[in-house]
């Protein structure tokens, strides 16, 4: 054998080498492949049940959202309507007691029926009201 065909004898062993090397390699990267793939399948799959369930989970949280609305509007209106009521009687209390008829023994029972007359007009129209918002819900 010629220093030439020992040459290409070395080449040949030291390429068939490589080509199985690479080969052992790709084996190996697409079992690797095919294990991260089913692991991101059963991944995709669990997210997909976490957000039908948040879906679920929303969609009841909005509806008792809307069952509670027409409550929290009542008492918004109640605490107009009691902030309106203290405003009248303020004024009625300072109107009798500026007044020369504050001196009289009369003046504080006027103003409490005063009082009393409004505060019965307050709460009529507050059962009217929400008696309204219950129906219209």
């Amino acid at each position: 054998m010629t220093p030439g065909e020992i040459a290409l004898l070395i080449f040949a062993i030291a390429f068939l080498a490589l080509v199985l090397f690479i080969g052992m390699f790709l084996m190996r990267a697409t079992q690797s492949l095919k294990v991260i793939t089913s692991d991101v399948d059963v991944i995709v799959h669990s997210s997909n049940e976490i957000l039908a369930n948040a879906n679920t989970l929303l969609n009841d949280v909005n509806g008792k959202v809307k069952t509670i609305d027409p409550t929290f509007q009542a008492m918004a209106d109640l605490s107009v309507t009691v902030s309106q009521l203290n405003a009248s009687v303020q004024n009625v209390t300072n109107r009798f007691s500026s007044s020369k008829m504050a001196a009289s023994a009369g003046a504080s029972g006027m103003a409490a029926a005063a009082a009393q007359t409004v505060a019965k007009s307050a709460v009529k129209r507050f059962k009217k009201r929400n008696k309204k918002n219950r129906d219209q819900a």
